[in-house]
This record gives C-alpha cells, structure tokens and sequence, in this order.
C-alpha cells in the first residue's frame, strides 16, 4: 500500500512539473501576464559581425535602459535565417533591410514597422569595379552596360542596397545576368563585396553606399585598386520591425514604447550620439509601408518576392 502510495506521489509531482515547465516556455502565463524572457533584437548580417555586434550591443543597452527591461542582441548568420527566427518568433525587433523588411511583414501578418534612420529615406548603392578593368565613372543608369563581359558580385542574395536595386537598375539599362562574365557572385556582405572586387576575384560589385563611405573614411580601401563607378537614384531602405506578440509578451503599449524609446534617440546626449553614429544616421524617424512599396513590386518582378 506504501509503494503505491509513493508511485502516486511521484507520478503526480511530474505532472505538475510539466505543467510548469510548459508555462514557463510560453510568451505569456494563462492569465495573460507579460513573459519574463527578455525583448531579443537583431539585425541582417550585411557588415563584419565585429562591427554589428558593437552597433547592435549598444542599442540593446540603450533600449534595456529606457524601457527598463533585459534586451539581448542576437546575432545571425543570414539574411533568411533573420527572417526565418522573427516568424518563428524566436526575435521580437529586428534592423531589416527594405526588401528582408517587405519579406518579414508579408510572413508574419500583424509585425509593426517601428522606425527608420533619416539616411534610409533616400539610401543609394553604389557600384564599383577593380581598376584594373579600365572602367571609368559614369553619369546614368544606362551606362551600366560597362559592367557587360565582366565578373561581377552582388552581396546577399535578398540585400536591397547590394542585390535588388543594383539589379534592378542593371535592368533599366539592359544587363541580365547572362551578361556578366560567368554566374554573377553574391558575397554575403557589403565589405566582402569591396575586398573581393579590390582582390581581383571579381571584377565589378554593387554596395551599399552607407558602407563604402565609411570605409573610406576609415581608409580601409585601397583606392588604387578600386574605383566608384556609379551612384543610384534614391530608395528607401532600412527599418526596424517589431513582431505581432510584442504587447502580449511584453505588456499592452509595449510597441508604442518600444517606437518611442527609439525616436527618442538623440544627438544631445553623448551616447546616444554615439549610438547614431554607429548606425550611420543624425536620429531616427517615423515610417510607414506605403514607403515599401516600390521596393516589393521591384521584388515581385525579380521574384524575390513571391
């Protein structure tokens, strides 16, 4: 009778561990409390990890402060692994380009488009080509035919600034793929796209324009070997998107929170300065999707976005 006994104490002891280790894996208990977990952020991984770990980092710091709970930064390999873990909600915020943005709101109906930085209303590309080519500067889209016969690398594949738009103007000019010099590359970042046009492994490549400044800034390039041959018209780009559980997980108003604390980044105070500087940008502005649209219909033609 006393083993019995015991057997029903243990089976109903695991059965209530269960049930509390299924709770506590949850966004929210039953009554509808916010989750404990802390608001994880994150970005594409379009620079060196080095230089996103410390951009991202102090965001995640910045943010934690003024809204007083524990942010993380969570760093990815890829482009589609970013949008992957926002719609499987394992990244509540997330810094997306503009085409990664349209994929990640097109997947999880309901994510909100928090903000974007003041550059990203009229961000650019820029196309480049080792000097080697020959290849000058040139004024219009329709001159990108230079690039014609040549080994030439995009960044990652879903990148706005280094593949969607460089594409999409090649195409106003009349340059399909098949017009490069082999299978065109795709790089994964835009300073792997700079160093391998400057190495010579590919001829010609398409960036970001807010990355090649600062490279040059920074003198990292080396400007005997690699020459600016045309910067885009103007598009919008980055922004930051909040997932559609983020009031359930983290208390009713979070969003709006979570936009304020952003927009409130400003370059009075020195670390918030300092924050700005790191993403390239003077503050941070409200957006809204109408801006998108432009960049999913190009998606759509290109089919990168479906």
């Amino acid at each position: 009778m006393q083993r019995t006994t015991s057997r029903g104490l243990l089976a109903a002891t695991l059965i209530v561990l269960t049930a509390v280790s299924s709770t506590a894996g949850c966004g929210s208990d039953p009554a509808g409390a916010p989750s404990h977990r802390g608001l994880k952020i994150s970005s594409i991984p379009d620079q060196d990890p080095e230089k996103l770990a410390a951009r991202d980092g102090a965001m995640a710091r910045y943010l934690s402060e003024a809204l007083g709970i524990e942010v993380e930064y969570v760093p990815v390999t890829d482009y589609a692994a970013s949008v992957a873990l926002f719609r499987a909600g394992d990244l509540d915020f997330v810094f997306y380009g503009g085409l990664t943005g349209v994929q990640a709101r097109l997947q999880v109906p309901g994510s909100v488009l928090v903000a974007q930085r003041d550059i990203d209303a009229k961000f650019q590309s820029v196309f480049i080509a080792n000097a080697s080519t020959g290849i000058k500067p040139v004024s219009s889209v329709g001159e990108l035919t230079v690039f014609k016969g040549r080994r030439f690398t995009f960044g990652s594949e879903s990148s706005t600034s280094g593949r969607l738009m460089p594409q999409y103007f090649l195409d106003q000019a009349g340059v399909a793929a098949s017009d490069f010099s082999g299978t065109p590359g795709y790089s994964g970042s835009h300073d792997k796209t700079i160093d391998l046009v400057e190495s010579g492994t590919y001829e010609a490549g398409a960036l970001n324009i807010q990355v090649w400044r600062s490279r040059m800034t920074a003198k990292t390039v080396d400007v005997s070997k690699v020459t600016p041959v045309f910067i885009t018209p103007e598009y919008h780009d980055y922004h930051w998107i909040a997932g559609p559980e983020t009031d359930q997980r983290f208390g009713a108003g979070f969003t709006d929170r979570l936009r304020t604390a952003v927009l409130a980044i400003g370059g009075d105070d020195p670390e918030q300065a300092a924050l700005l500087t790191l993403y390239g940008a003077k503050s941070f502005v409200a957006t809204d999707p109408a801006n998108y649209q432009e960049i999913e219909a190009i998606g759509r033609k290109l089919k990168l976005v479906t």
